[in-house]
Formats: structure tokens, C-alpha cells, sequence
């Protein structure tokens, strides 16, 4: 119940909370000035002793006193005129504004409501939660953050910040830091393919921010965009945040049915599509159906978004090409991110666009927040040059490798005829077919109890159903934690 507040009669029956230890004079007074004036206690026009009289009252420095009444003055409470004095500003709503006051009938509570196209999008929304530890089994969205080279990184740090020019503190380019973006092009058309000029980069913070862009420059609301089901939650969020129709495609062994696609929805400007390792089953999109895909994208006037998210990480002969490699008509746009490759707080990932569009992403980029921080982007620049980015990637698909077959071997092992999973060819998690009569979010209450983190399949279902299963990350985890998790299920499977 808020407080009944008394009024006093006379500014020498204002009562003034004791000051709190460290706070500083003049703002003590200040403070219990402003809250007399909005609760009321204080009566608009009401005239304040001077500030001689003031201090001797209670015992202050004239200063003191003079400056709260500038600060109540600064901030419209008081006013101050020569010869009469200062006196409380006339403002008739200023109990609105008060925690304390008592609700009258002439307060008017907010009746303000969020867009309806957020209200619903809050029912499925895709949260990924702060990491308060690390090599947590079996967390997929996280890289073997206990073996990035903290030290490496640190020193190019220290070294890029103290030999920076001033310039580089200063306004960035909303496409990307140029050096950047000409070490990432030369990268993605050496590892993936991918043939473009450092000026199709456009740098952002992230994938996420990634999809946001590409929805808010590629789709209108009421837009069709083909979704792979199941899918990355986060593309089909950022799609339906621009008020997009968010149609589910099912996907098979050779990715998404692009026959199907084309007859429930053959006017669509979007696909959604992660070819080299599909989110969340792992497969890998068929050479048939990239041509089925690009041959209609072509014809149709689409637009192909190809999230390649982890592709490097092949554990069976050379990774994928890219869907881009392929691309003559100029439908595909690139999505890459470092989050993946180097540490999650490393906010930088990436787009490849055409272009005929650079200089409409490069404006919206600048809406958002104007560019990526430049000085990690520096950074990541020595770190790339150096060869340093290279030999860490390679080092992770070998780590990443081990760990995929270790926990095959140990499920094989724990877990037959409890949980069918499978072996990785590709990624940085796999999926686990449940094979008793457990429901997936039964199992996933249990595994967290117990410490695990696990993702149900049917969090990625948009629309068809999957056989029940778990999405198992491995890559941030190291062997004891992976043998412990193995453990883990096949107590609560056994139950």
C-alpha cells in the first residue's frame, strides 16, 4: 500500500530525511526538496525561505543550499526571481509523477500497449541465456571457449589500441572497418567460394543482427519467406519482426523440399535455407536441390538467404561448397559470423551482398547503430592477417572432431536402445532420437535438474512434427564433461 504523505502548513513543518552515509550535501537537500515538491508537500507557487535562512536552519553552507535551488531551477521545480525570491513551479500533474502519492481519481494510469506484432512474437521467442559457466554439456551454442588463445588475442589487443590512430576512435564506416572486410572477403572466396569485392562485406554485430538486417532491407509486411522446418528460431523471429509470413518448409535428407515449397507458396521473396549443415538435423542440402533452389529463385525474382553459421567445421572430407559458389544470377545473399569460429562475446559476423544492394544495406546498417564497434573489428583484422584465425580454426575441427566421435563411442556404449546418437559429420552439435517412451520435454526437465542443457527437436518445429529427440552440443565441452553427460542420461533414461 503506498504511504500517506502529510502536508504541511508552513515550510518549517517540512520534515527532511536523514541523509544517507557518502551522499553528498547539497544533493541530500536537492533530493528532499524534489520529493516534497512532487508529492505535494510542497504546494505550487509556495515561496522558499532564502538561502541564508535556509542553511541557518539546518545547519549547512550557503553553497550548499544555493546549489540544490540551481538544481531545482535547472530541472523546472523552482523559479527564482530578483528581489522576490524562488518559489515552487505551478505544475498541477506533478503527483503523477510521485511513488509516493496516494491514486486519486484524477491520475491517469498508462493504458500504452506494445505492437500486436510483438505481442505475439513474444510466445516464440528464441532466447539464448548469458553464459555463467562454460564447457556445460551439452550446450550447442557455444565453441571451446577454454581453448581460445586469450593471451594471443589479449597482446594484438594492447597492441592495436596503443598504435591506433585517433581515427580509428571515431565515426566508423557503416559498411565495416575496410581492412576487415577485405581480410573477410579474401577468406570466405578462398575457404567457401564465395567470389566477392571487400565492398559486398558489410560488417555486423553478429548474425542475429545479420537476419535483422537483411529483413528489414529484403521483406515488406506480408511478405512470404520459405523457412526450413525444422529451423534456426532466430531467422523466423527476425522475419516476423518485419511482419513477414513466415512459411515452414519440411525438410529431408537432401534439405529443404523445394517442390513443395514452390506449390504452397510460389510467390515467396525469401528462403531461409542453412545448406551445408542444416539447423538442427545436420543434413547437408543435395547438389540437386541447390539447382532446384537457385533455377527458382532465378525465375521467381527471390532472394536466397544461406546462413553458413559453422560450415568450416567438416569432419569428413573437405567442407561443403557454398551455396553462393554456385550462384550466376546474383539471388544468394551470404550470412557469416566469428561467433561460431573464435567466442561468443565477439559480436561480428557478416553479410555478402550484391552489389546493386550495397549501398541500401550500408544506409539501414546506419539505422540500427550506425557500425560495428571498430576497434574489435581491428582486432579481429590482425587476428586474421597473422594467420592466427586459420590455425585456430583448424586446431577446432580437429578438437571438435575427437569430441563428435567420443560421444558417439560413449552413447553407443551408455545409451543403446535409450537414445540413438548420431555421429557429426559436420557442426558443433547433433542430434539424439529418443528410443523409449520418455516425451522429449520430459527428459530435457530432468537432464537440466541434473545439470545438462539440452535442447527438445520440437523447439525448432515450426509446423511438422519430428520423431522425438534432443539437440546435444559437444564442441564446448571437454571429455570429462561429455563422459559425465553421457552418464547424466543414461541415469534419467533409466529411470
Amino acid at each position: 500500500m503506498p504511504k500517506t504523505v502529510p502536508k504541511i502548513e508552513t515550510f518549517q513543518d517540512l520534515v527532511l530525511e536523514p541523509r544517507k552515509g557518502g551522499q553528498e550535501m547539497w544533493r541530500w537537500l536537492y533530493t528532499e526538496l524534489r520529493s516534497a515538491i512532487i508529492d505535494g508537500r510542497l504546494k505550487s507557487g509556495a515561496r522558499l525561505p532564502s538561502t541564508r535562512n535556509l542553511a541557518a536552519q539546518y545547519g549547512l553552507a550557503r553553497g550548499t543550499v544555493v546549489a540544490a535551488f540551481q538544481q531545482l531551477q535547472a530541472e523546472g521545480f523552482v523559479s527564482s526571481e530578483v528581489s522576490a525570491g524562488t518559489f515552487v513551479v505551478p505544475a498541477p500533474g506533478w503527483e503523477m509523477t510521485s511513488p509516493t502519492k496516494q491514486r486519486s481519481s484524477r491520475q491517469v494510469i498508462s493504458r500504452a500497449t506494445i505492437a500486436k506484432r510483438t505481442q505475439s512474437l513474444l510466445k516464440t521467442t528464441f532466447f539464448v541465456p548469458a553464459s555463467h559457466s562454460i564447457g556445460k554439456a551439452f550446450r550447442g551454442y557455444e565453441p571451446a571457449i577454454d581453448l581460445f588463445p586469450v593471451e594471443l588475442w589479449a597482446r594484438i589487443a594492447a597492441r592495436v589500441y596503443r598504435n591506433a590512430p585517433r581515427s580509428l576512435y571515431g565515426q566508423g564506416d557503416a559498411g565495416g572497418y575496410p581492412p576487415l572486410r577485405r581480410a573477410i572477403a579474401e577468406y570466405v572466396g578462398q575457404s567457401r567460394g564465395v567470389r566477392c569485392s571487400a565492398e559486398q562485406i558489410i560488417v555486423t554485430s553478429g548474425a542475429q543482427q545479420a537476419l535483422d538486417l537483411l529483413a528489414r532491407v529484403l521483406l515488406d509486411p506480408g511478405d512470404e519467406v520459405w523457412m526450413e522446418d525444422p529451423g534456426y528460431p532466430g531467422a523466423s523471429q527476425a522475419f516476423q519482426s518485419a511482419g513477414a509470413s513466415v512459411i515452414p518448409i519440411p525438410v529431408d535428407r537432401d534439405g529443404i523440399d523445394v517442390a513443395r515449397a514452390i506449390k504452397s507458396s510460389p510467390a515467396a521473396r525469401v528462403v531461409y535455407v542453412t545448406p551445408a549443415n542444416q539447423f538442427p538435423l545436420g543434413t547437408v542440402m543435395s547438389a540437386e536441390r541447390r539447382v532446384e533452389l537457385l533455377y527458382w529463385a532465378a525465375r521467381a525474382g527471390a532472394w536466397i538467404i544461406e546462413d553458413e553459421y559453422d560450415a568450416e567445421y567438416r569432419y569428413s572430407g573437405k567442407p561443403i561448397a557454398s551455396l553462393h559458389s554456385l550462384d550466376r544470377s546474383g539471388s544468394v545473399i551470404y550470412v557469416g559470423t566469428f561467433t561460431k569460429m573464435l567466442f561468443n562475446a565477439l559480436r561480428i559476423g557478416f553479410i555478402v551482398v550484391p552489389e546493386r544492394l550495397v549501398e541500401a544495406f550500408r544506409i539501414t546498417r546506419s539505422f540500427i547503430d550506425r557500425h560495428a564497434p571498430t576497434l574489435d573489428q581491428a582486432v579481429l583484422t590482425e587476428f586474421i592477417n597473422e594467420g592466427h584465425f586459420g590455425h585456430h580454426v583448424r586446431k577446432m575441427r580437429q578438437v571438435y572432431s575427437e569430441r563428435s566421435q567420443l560421444l558417439t563411442e560413449e552413447a553407443n556404449r551408455r545409451l543403446s536402445g535409450l537414445l540413438d546418437v548420431e555421429n557429426a559429420q559436420s557442426g558443433m552439435r547433433t542430434v539424439a532420437w529418443i528410443k523409449t517412451g520418455v516425451t522429449e520435454m520430459e527428459l530435457t526437465r530432468r537432464a537440466e535438474q541434473l545439470g545438462l542443457e539440452v535442447a527438445p527437436i520440437s523447439s525448432y518445429v515450426i509446423k511438422y512434427e519430428q520423431k522425438p529427440a534432443l539437440s546435444l552440443g559437444f564442441a564446448g565441452c571437454n571429455a570429462s564433461e561429455i563422459k559425465r553427460g553421457v552418464s547424466v542420461l543414461e541415469a534419467v533414461l533409466s529411470r
